[in-house]
Formats: C-alpha cells, structure tokens, sequence
C-alpha cells in the first residue's frame, strides 16, 4: 500500500520547490534567442530569404544579423532541444516504479505533438514543437536502455546530422526559381493577405518546411539523447560541487565553438558552442551569479506560454490581419521589438507566478498528461504536513 501511494505520488508535477534554477534560467536565456531568431529570420521575412544570394544588409542592420548569426541562430534551438532531453531524462527518473510510466510519458509526447499540430497550422508554421514530439517518440525507447545506449545513440544522430550535407536528403531541397517565386508571392501574403488567405498559404507552405526538419531532426534527436544522458549521468544535480570544472569546460566549449563558426565549420560550431552557454548558465547559475540569473527563471517556467503567446502577438504585428509589416521592417528595428516584448515577458512571468503554480498552457499539459487537474492558484495548493510525502494534487 505503501509503495503504491509513494508511486502514485511521483505521478505529479515537480513542485518548485523542488526545481533546478538553473535549468530554468537557461531554459529562459534560450528563449530569448529563440525569439530574435524567429522574429529576424521567420517573420519578419520569408525564412527561405536566407536561401537565396544577395548582397548583406548595409550598416546596422548587416552587423545585427552578422551577430545573430554567429552568437544566437540555432544556437539557441540547440539548447532547447538539450533541455528537452533533460526533461525526458526527468520524467523517466521520476516515475520509475510507478505501473504507468511508459503510458504517462507517451501521453506527454501525444498532447505536445498535439498543441504542436495546432500551432503549426493555426497560427504560424514555424513550430517546433511538432518535430520535438516526433523526436521525443524515437527517444523514448533508449531511455530504457543502459547508459551507454545514451552515449552510442546521442553520437550516433549528431555523427548523422553533421554528415547530412553529403548524404542525399530524405526531402529535395525547394530550386531557386521555386524560392524566388515563393518569396515574391509570401511578401504579398503575409503583408497584406486576411487571415483565411495567410492561414491557407501558411497550409501549404508547410510541405517546403519539410526540407529545413529533414535536415535538422538528427540533430535535435542527438541533443534530446545528450540531454537525457547529461541528467543520468548527474552532470545537472551535482553542478554545484563542481563548479570550477563546468566553468573551465564552459569557456574551452565557447572559444572552440566562435573558432569553428568564424572559420566555416558552422554546423558542429554550433553545438560546440551551445553547449559552452548552457554549461556557463549552470556554474554561474549553481553558485554565487544565480541571483543575477533569477529574473530568467519566471520566463523558463512559462517558456511553454510565451513561446505560443511571442507566435500569437508576432503574427499579429507582422500579417496582414494586424499590423502588416511583413518585409517592411529592418534587423535592428526587429532586434529593439526582441528586446522589449522579452522585458514584457519576463515582467509578465514574473507576476504570473507569484500568483500562479504553473503557467496556462504548462497547467493544461500536465492536467492533460496525468490525466488529473493539478492546483492552479497558488492560495489553493495542499500544504504537507512534517514528515509526510508530497502531494501536490
């Protein structure tokens, strides 16, 4: 009876008490990123724009997106997706014993790749949270397996995905001609076009996005397996006994990273640097910086929220149904819009929680996994009693 009532106890959201700050700092700086790069590269401008030849942006502009390129881009991406594999590697760990782990964390993977099928055709088709879903299918049998299957599978996908320009693609990547005439006609679309006529476009834009996942999934499996492996092997949980030694591996992985990007090899530059930022947010978050980190932590606990709500409000400012200023406004104007809907956000996050246990969309995924509504204002959270197991529903 015991056991059962202990199992069915780690069946529940991690109380926040009980999270990793750090991870929610990180989680949050990423986000940032996240944005600039969508906003830059996504709405602001047709994402295939980067594909075709041109001459750079003079002035300001050319040196923000000089910067973006080199310091943010997939960068950022790439710690999401490490992150997301510390968060399968969470879950496993948690409801190990529990009768319906495998059920539970499936559930988990269908109502992501739900919201994500949601979000990728109602409101704007740069999701990501569908392709996570399907990564998160293929990792979940090796989490399972011994640590070594993490460490061979995580080599094994990253070895996949920096191969991949010589290997024939799974999805033929869009001709000239087909991206010229598709950013001619997006331009028109998306700045001027009604709702019912961009969500149409945007339906059948989705096909052409099929290249970009059929290039990156490897790489974002190889992260959520690093990341999995990462939590196994106790590298997050004991960051703060070495903090030297994550600092060190920090400003080696940043300087081998900058060195390959600025020299061409951008594609392992950018995990190799990814990897730098998240092991410096974890020693300076772990030690004596975390305060200078908390303000991240609101916006990493609703990243969930905010990525849905930065798609909505970016839609909006950018499509012809709002403001309609696709492809009419610059890269540093977009780097000041960045910057001040992030401040907003992360004022936002910040009374939310004070407020709130979870974020909205972070409530409904968890109600929706447990399959149980956990407490939502935090005046209605159960207390525990000295002595006893949390319970938090």
């Amino acid at each position: 009876m015991a056991t059962q009532q202990a199992c069915e106890t780690r069946a529940a959201p991690v109380p926040a008490a009980k999270r990793i700050d750090s991870l929610d700092a990180l989680r949050g700086l990423a986000l940032l990123g996240v944005l600039a790069m969508n906003l830059e590269t996504l709405f602001r401008i047709s994402i295939f724009q980067q594909f075709v030849p041109g001459p750079p942006d003079p002035g300001l502009d050319g040196w923000v997106n000089r910067f973006l390129e080199v310091f943010v881009d997939l960068k950022a991406l790439a710690i999401f997706s490490l992150l997301f594999g510390i968060g399968l590697g969470i879950q496993h760990e948690r409801l190990a014993g529990h009768p319906r782990r495998l059920r539970l964390l499936l559930r988990r993977l269908l109502v992501l790749l739900v919201f994500g099928l949601v979000h990728l055709y109602l409101i704007w088709n740069g999701d990501i949270l569908t392709e996570y879903a399907v990564a998160g299918f293929v990792v979940l049998p090796f989490l399972y397996g011994p640590t070594w299957a993490l460490a061979l599978g995580a080599t094994g996908f990253l070895a996949l995905f920096l191969a991949g320009p010589m290997l024939p693609p799974w999805v033929p990547f869009p001709s000239q001609a087909w991206l010229i005439h598709h950013i001619r006609i997006a331009n028109h679309v998306y700045g001027s076009g009604s709702f019912g006529e961009i969500l149409a476009f945007r339906i059948k834009e989705v096909d052409a996005f099929l290249s970009l996942h059929d290039f990156i999934f490897p790489r974002t499996v190889g992260l959520f397996l690093l990341g999995a492996l990462t939590w196994r092997l106790g590298v997050v949980q004991n960051a703060p006994r070495h903090i030297g030694a994550l600092g060190l591996a920090a400003a080696l992985a940043i300087a081998t990273g900058l060195t390959l990007i600025l020299t061409g090899v951008s594609a392992f530059g950018t995990i190799v640097l990814a990897l730098g930022y998240a092991a410096l947010v974890i020693a300076v978050g772990s030690g004596r910086g975390g305060p200078w980190l908390a303000w991240a932590e609101p916006v990493g606990r609703m990243a969930f929220t905010n990525y849905i709500a930065q798609s909505v409000i970016l839609g909006w400012i950018f499509y012809g149904y709002g403001l309609g200023l696709f492809g009419r406004m610059s890269s540093s104007s977009g780097l000041l819009l960045v910057l001040g809907l992030y401040a907003v956000q992360a004022l936002w996050s910040r009374w939310w929680l004070q407020r709130f246990a979870f974020g909205p969309i972070e409530w409904l995924w968890r109600a929706l996994m447990y399959g149980r509504r956990p407490p939502f204002r935090k005046a209605g959270r159960l207390q525990t009693a000295p002595g006893r197991p949390f319970q938090n529903w």
